[in-house]
């Protein structure tokens, strides 16, 4: 489905008039395609359907509580890499069996707080975590269900270091090489069930080799611990899906499905995913207006209202994001897209051909519905923006925007102060 048309020149969200829209609810502002995260749910879930499965939706790349209630509805799980992520999810109406729970570096208050809620899985990455799962369990009295998140060293292609999990020496995950002992101890702790296997091996991925290596792994050790007597009956794939920013091709979802079912299926394992940026990147645009056009030297800048600190993708990631004017505007210019932060990698683009726009023109930046909001900031003291929800003719602010007194509501005016 295409989110965001153009009708007569003008760009829409689904059937909501972009323009409009942004006079209604200001700019900056992130505006979401209900209609696009359902299509990719639909057409995921299609091309697993060879095996038992349940796709479980990566709260990280946007935690939008109207996001979450869509993929709810579509019969999507979730998958949260902190407390504050399982609260989002149970606030969302998500039961704690739609519930798988991640993360490299969990705390104990954590670990209590999804052993309370009844997760499905703990994917546990160290052997020290999986002793305090088990400590805590203990002390609760209440049975922790775990899988272990596998480093299975394969060869990560993608587009930035910082996005590849599943090498050799990376932070995530227990590596290959350790897993059937941590996997053995598992089965000597009390109060833990080790039911699944699971990976990520990063995001972005070029080829799905990286997937048919990892899962092979994943298949040859979980046949092992079984042996050991480990009741092991999911096999988690994570997630990683691509999506295209600019000119790239869709994932063939079809031969992602082909590998990672036949994977499942070998085993006899209800198939796990954890999608994120694949269901809601092309769901999301940035409105941002520009407010000035300068020329500085021999460049031409467009200073917008929005910048890096609602959008940091492109200074921290290098990343491309198509962008383009709401009305149509004739002519051509080259200009750095830029934002009013006090910082000279406050850019949205750098040396970019647009259209020949100026102050009060109204920019789209396109495939932002994954890691924008979610990674947005105070810094400059600038309040977080609205995020809005289109669905057909119809729209809705899900996300309010802060103002200046929620800049300040955390600080002690007069502070209480003890002493040493």
């Amino acid at each position: 489905m295409q989110g965001f048309p153009r009708r007569d020149g003008v760009l829409y969200a689904e059937g909501v008039d972009a323009d409009r829209l942004a006079h209604e609810v200001g700019t900056p502002a992130y505006v979401y395609s209900a209609g696009v995260v359902r299509d990719r749910y639909t057409r995921l879930t299609a091309a697993l359907a060879d095996a038992p499965h349940r796709v479980h939706y990566s709260l990280k790349a946007n935690a939008c509580r109207g996001i979450l209630e869509v993929l709810r509805q579509a019969g999507s799980g979730v998958d949260v890499v902190s407390g504050g992520e399982l609260f989002k999810a149970l606030r969302a109406g998500f039961r704690g069996e739609d519930i798988l729970f991640g993360g490299v570096g969990k705390q104990a208050h954590e670990l209590r707080e999804a052993i309370h809620a009844g997760v499905k899985l703990i994917n546990v990455e160290s052997e020290a975590e999986l002793r305090m799962v088990s400590a805590i369990a203990e002390e609760l009295g209440r049975p922790a269900t775990v899988g272990l998140r596998i480093n299975p060293e394969v060869d990560v292609k993608n587009a930035h270091a910082y996005i590849a999990t599943g090498e050799k020496g990376h932070k995530f995950g227990i590596p290959i090489g350790d897993a059937e002992a941590v996997g053995r101890l598992a089965l000597t702790l009390p109060h833990l069930t080790l039911a699944a296997l699971d990976m990520h091996v990063g995001s972005q991925l070029h080829s799905f080799e990286a997937y048919r290596a990892g899962t092979e792994r994943l298949v040859e050790l979980s046949l092992r611990l079984r042996k050991a007597g480990a009741p092991i009956r999911y096999l988690d794939a994570g997630g990683g899906l691509p999506v295209p920013y600019d000119d790239e091709s869709e994932p063939d979802l079809r031969a992602y499905g082909a590998i990672v079912t036949a994977a499942a299926n070998t085993l006899g394992a209800e198939l796990l995913v954890e999608p994120g940026r694949f269901f809601v990147a092309a769901a999301g645009v940035l409105l941002t207006r520009v407010l000035y056009r300068k020329a500085s030297g021999a460049k031409q800048y467009l200073i917008c209202d929005a910048g890096m600190t609602e959008l940091l993708r492109p200074s921290h990631y290098d990343a491309f994001h198509r962008i383009e004017p709401v009305q149509p505007r004739a002519g051509r210019i080259v200009a750095d897209v830029v934002g009013p932060v006090c910082e000279t990698g406050d850019f949205l683009a750098l040396d970019r051909e647009l259209p020949d726009v100026g102050p009060g023109d109204l920019l789209a930046i396109h495939t932002t519905g994954a890691y924008g909001y979610v990674m947005s900031s105070h810094y400059n003291a600038r309040p977080r923006v609205r995020e809005v929800l289109v669905d057909g003719a119809r729209w809705a602010v899900v996300t309010e925007r802060e103002d200046y007194e929620d800049l300040v509501r955390l600080e002690a005016a007069s502070p209480v102060w003890r002493n040493a």
